[in-house]
């Protein structure tokens, strides 16, 4: 498509944001539109997403801006144009894009004029970079977090170039919205508040590669939810590597319970929902806000990652186990109803059975809705992974196979507590195993199936919850009589 680029338009290419990549996108768009028209051809293109809720948000950017250059999605990796937005949290998602980039190559020297571009966590390290420059060359265009805006100006460098762009920040103040973007459903949306983590745990990468927290205007994240719902959305997701410290480096600070009383003002907004929620900056203002809220959804992803206070302390978690407790005790008091979810870490440096018994002691007194457990992966560049005492493998394996019985046994019970109730079901999609059911959510998150079709998605409806089947609902429309 180079060929097709109209180079003396880049002359006067705007200098501020996000004007020029406006400008960029319509370059390329008139390019491709020549392109389509002289070819006949469609060039499609696919973003694979791995990890968190946020690169799942950066994605549908990703993909807004593809399309408003020309490009048509496609559920092939097959295409004229593929992202991998990485994730880097464990080490397994590393070896997992190092293994698709070998078929991407295969693909490549089949279809002339590929590009294959890199996002996300994992270039945001240097060793991750060398190597693909090094061994990967079929990639041609590799970048990081700070800068997925940029992603139209990038396709244009390569092009023009016809040579490999890296283009990678160690940080950022700039915070650059107002973009395309496709969102996977009309009816509900990410909504980015804050980016970057300052929190430093000791096993976590995520402040290296996300750097340091900066969060948005208030007004600029109303005005974004106001526009949502204008458009059909019902129910947002407010995000943020700890939503609960937003507002500290605004020039005028505003708490996250400030923030969320001017959203639940939103007529048309029906459910709000955010993560991640660190322990500790979980404050009573917002416990309070929760309690007395009509929109706010009764579901708190708090992390726990260990019941031991000892292990937390070497985690720099800086909160203890009496302290997540009565945190617990605090949100059951305000909130009766509220289901709550967490993330539990095994294995970590040092942990003994007696570490790992405390955890257990946590899951059965606080009794979640669902739990993510894992094993620990040791991150180069954290001070956990030099730390000694590393648990061996065959110790973690039996532990984790322990607290994953005893998550899954307590969350089968804690789920069943709306069996035989009426509630409102958010209804995402039709089901993908029996195409005379659809799909949805309650307010709490829990999933239900029931007979419907495609009209109601999008719609809060009315469900009869018949039967709990562990992690989901079988349900019915209820009709009043």
């Amino acid at each position: 498509m180079s060929k097709y680029l109209n180079l003396k338009n880049m002359d006067s290419v705007p200098t501020t944001e996000p004007d020029r990549q406006l400008y960029i996108i319509k370059q390329l768009r008139e390019a491709m539109d020549k392109y389509k028209q002289e070819t006949g051809s469609s060039p499609c293109y696919k973003v694979v997403t791995f990890g968190c809720q946020m690169n799942a948000r950066d994605s549908e950017k990703l993909s807004g801006i593809l399309e408003a250059i020309g490009y048509e999605a496609t559920e092939s990796e097959d295409a004229d144009f593929v992202i991998y937005n990485t994730c880097t949290v464990r080490e397994n998602a590393n070896l997992k894009v190092y293994g698709r980039l070998g078929t991407l190559k295969k693909i490549k020297e089949n279809r002339p004029g590929m590009l294959i571009a890199l996002c996300g966590c994992m270039m945001q390290e240097p060793h991750v970079v060398e190597k693909l420059r090094t061994s990967y060359k079929h990639v041609d265009i590799i970048f990081g977090t700070h800068n997925i805006y940029k992603l139209a100006e990038l396709i244009w460098d390569r092009l023009d170039s016809g040579s490999m762009i890296i283009d990678i920040w160690k940080d950022t103040d700039k915070i650059v919205e107002e973009l395309p973007e496709h969102r996977k459903y009309s009816f509900k949306s990410g909504i980015n508040i804050m980016f970057g983590c300052n929190n430093f745990c000791s096993y976590c990468i995520v402040p290296y590669v996300r750097g340091r927290e900066r969060s948005r205007r208030p007004e600029d994240i109303l005005a974004e939810i106001r526009r949502d719902v204008s458009h059909g959305v019902v129910e947002v997701m407010l995000l943020g590597q700890n939503v609960n410290s937003y507002g500290k480096t605004l020039e005028t600070p505003v708490t996250f319970a400030q923030l969320l009383t001017q959203v639940e003002k939103i007529d048309g907004l029906e459910r709000i929902r955010f993560m991640t929620s660190h322990p500790k900056d979980l404050s009573d203002e917002l416990i309070q806000v929760m309690a007395g809220s009509k929109k706010i959804c009764p579901h708190l992803h708090l992390p726990l990652q260990s019941g031991s206070t000892r292990i937390l302390k070497k985690m720099n978690r800086k909160y203890t186990k009496e302290d997540y407790l009565n945190l617990v005790e605090k949100l059951r008091n305000a909130c009766p109803d509220i289901s709550l979810t967490t993330d539990i870490i095994v294995g970590f440096p040092g942990e003994t059975e007696e570490d790992f018994q405390e955890t257990l002691d946590v899951v059965e007194k606080v009794r979640y809705d669902s739990a993510y457990t894992f094993i620990y992966s040791k991150r180069n560049g954290t001070p956990a992974a030099s730390m000694e005492d590393q648990v061996p493998e065959d110790v973690i394996k039996d532990r984790f196979d322990r607290l994953l019985e005893k998550v899954q046994t307590i969350a089968s019970q804690v789920c069943a507590r709306h069996e035989g109730q009426v509630m409102d079901v958010l209804v995402e999609q039709i089901n993908h195993q029996d195409k005379h059911l659809v799909t949805g959510r309650l307010s709490n998150n829990t999933v239900v199936h029931f007979p419907g079709d495609a009209s109601m998605i999008g719609k809060l409806v009315p469900v009869l919850l018949k039967e709990c089947k562990g992690f989901y609902y079988i349900g019915e429309l209820y009709e009043k009589r």
